[in-house]
């Protein structure tokens, strides 16, 4: 018994201290117009890394593709035609649901389910 309320104790001490302390911390001071204008012009040079970043993987994967194609001819092999990727679809509103989407049947009960009640194997309600 013992044996297990040590743990407890000490992850009930733990959880205590841990709780205290994150009371006492003080809410973060509003930015200062430098601070504003220093995370604006970082976010700004982030795109912007983001941009080359993109731009970089996009050339990288049009020099991939050539040499694979130069490659390829060298061999004599034919080059495959690219398969075109379709972009997801949204699903359509309106117009008419699918059989999955069609609720009003199943909100009827089957005959079985209608057999396995209680009234119907009691001999029905009276």
């Amino acid at each position: 018994m013992i044996k297990h309320a040590i743990p407890v104790g000490l992850a009930a001490a733990v959880l205590v201290a841990a709780a205290s302390a994150l009371a006492k911390l003080p809410p973060p001071a509003p930015l200062t117009d430098a601070q504003k204008q220093a995370a604006e012009e970082k976010k700004a040079k982030d795109a912007q890394a983001a941009e080359k970043a993109k731009a970089d993987q996009a050339a990288a994967e049009e020099r991939a593709v050539k040499n694979y194609q130069a490659n390829m001819k060298a061999q004599g092999k034919p080059i495959p035609k690219p398969v075109p990727v379709a972009a997801a679809s949204t699903p359509p509103t309106g117009g008419k649901p699918g059989a999955e989407m069609n609720t009003a049947k199943s909100a009827q009960p089957s005959q079985a389910a209608k057999a396995n009640t209680p009234n119907a194997a009691s001999g029905g309600a009276k």
